[in-house]
């Protein structure tokens, strides 16, 4: 009872945000439903003025009912068929991921800006996912979680845009999507985007959906990378705290639980799925782990102030494009050398 009447205004303020976001999603998945989600709670912040009601139940869902998308988010992978599919682009994954992270690291220490931590884990794992993992662990602010999100929303439209024509530019085959599709699932950081720009190279040349099957599974191999990334960032903040004397370091901390539960979540469906049930059973804990993500993206938008956001977001979007960057030319440079196109 306590729950609902502390926090129930504030969970159906977010919960109406992400109707209208999500289908606004489907409509445009260029952009996708958590930019909607965001850009709605940002012009709604103007316009509530008594936000006290809601305050505790916008902070429930930016916090837990994002932590609980990632977990859910884990039922859409199957263990087993990501390592038979993309073993063969594995080197480039871990390449890509690799170079976003040390560019990120340079740039945190350059310009002494915490969100470059959520940009470089976003625009090389798999975007609003891999932030909102990354923000679980390090408590970030709303106002980071913002700009990391906005400014690989960025990014996102101008790969979708620009990557077809780049591959034909390039030589892509165009008699098949392998190349391009390797080259999707790996240079493109959201789902979405990732989906939006192999169906451009499909319709193209007519290749049905054999860009898109290949960017989709690359892009699942890629997402896995939450799990090491989450823990490792969790065991360097929990020495470094340890270090400063701040408290005892416990396990709890180093092994973030929402992390725990999204590996058990992957074991489910690798075990189910390989037992004869369909991956079909899970689309609708895939469909809920993508509205969490939305709602919660709507909370964060509430608490954004958008006038302080753009004076503040030159350095991020610097940032951003930096980690794009890089990892399109290391991602063309390491096909270029396996000999993929």
């Amino acid at each position: 009872m306590n729950f609902a009447k502390e926090k129930g205004l504030g969970l159906l303020l977010c919960f109406g945000i992400s109707i209208p976001a999500w289908y606004l999603g489907k409509v445009f998945p260029i952009i996708g439903g958590p930019v909607f989600g965001i850009l709605i709670g940002m012009a709604l912040c103007f316009i509530i003025k008594d936000r006290e009601i809601f305050n505790s139940g916008i902070s429930f869902t930016s916090k837990k009912i994002l932590q609980g998308a990632v977990v859910l988010l884990g039922f859409g992978l199957n263990l087993k068929v990501i390592a038979e599919t993309g073993k063969q682009s594995l080197p480039i994954i871990v390449s890509t991921i690799a170079t976003s992270l040390i560019v990120a690291w340079i740039l945190q220490r350059l310009m002494k800006k915490d969100v470059s931590t959520l940009i470089g884990v976003g625009s090389s794992i798999c975007g609003g996912s891999a932030v909102a993992a990354t923000a679980g662990v390090i408590k970030a602010k709303d106002e980071d979680i913002s700009q990391a999100i906005s400014v690989i929303f960025f990014f996102n439209v101008v790969a979708a845009l620009i990557f077809p024509q780049l591959g034909h530019l390039l030589g892509f085959s165009t008699a098949t999507g392998e190349a391009f599709g390797v080259f999707a699932g790996t240079a493109v950081n959201d789902t979405s985007s990732v989906t939006a720009t192999a169906a451009t190279w499909d319709n193209m040349w007519g290749l049905g959906t054999s860009t898109l099957n290949k960017a989709v599974t690359v892009k699942l191999t890629r997402t896995l990378a939450i799990i090491p990334i989450s823990l490792g960032i969790a065991f360097m903040r929990s020495e470094k705290e340890a270090a400063a004397g701040a408290e005892k370091v416990s396990i709890r901390k180093i092994f973030p639980m929402f992390i725990l539960y999204f590996i058990l979540a992957s074991i489910i469906t690798t075990f189910a799925t390989g037992a004869g049930v369909r991956a079909e059973v899970f689309e609708p804990l895939k469909t809920l782990s993508k509205f969490f993500i939305v709602m919660a993206m709507s909370a964060i938008g509430l608490n954004t102030n958008i006038i302080k956001l753009v004076k503040s977001s030159g350095k991020p979007i610097f940032m951003g494009l930096c980690c794009w960057v890089a990892i399109t030319v290391v991602s063309l440079v390491m096909q270029k050398l396996m000999g993929i196109w």
